[in-house]
């Protein structure tokens, strides 16, 4: 079982206090997009075997919205941060590049 800090209300605890709601750092298209990129946002994720950026929400407790990186392998957990942040924070890239040297950093970004 994962275990996971919501960093709006500082609580760590069991992934069932949580809720998974897929993958983090999406771009979004709105008014005026192309049929080809709202089926993109909609349809296409990246199910990658490795590090995952993920959006968890606080479902038994704050109920504010968050992110967190964590192996897909292993479920070993990186890190959590805000909701808020366009990419992960240097220190969670940090961690991940410690404990995994051969990560190359591109699934943070494509």
């Amino acid at each position: 079982m994962l275990t996971i800090h919501c960093p709006n209300c500082g609580v760590t605890a069991e992934e069932t206090e949580f809720h998974a709601h897929g993958e983090a750092h999406l771009t979004r298209f709105g008014p005026g997009s192309t049929d080809d990129q709202f089926e993109s946002y909609l349809f296409m994720r990246r199910n990658p075997k490795g590090v995952h950026f993920e959006r968890w929400r606080h479902q038994n407790g704050c109920g504010k919205w968050f992110h967190v990186a964590r192996c897909t392998m292993t479920l070993e957990v990186f890190g959590s941060y805000s909701a808020q942040t366009t990419e992960p924070p240097q220190d969670i890239i940090d961690i991940i590049k410690d404990r995994r040297p051969d990560w190359d950093g591109l699934e943070a970004t494509t």
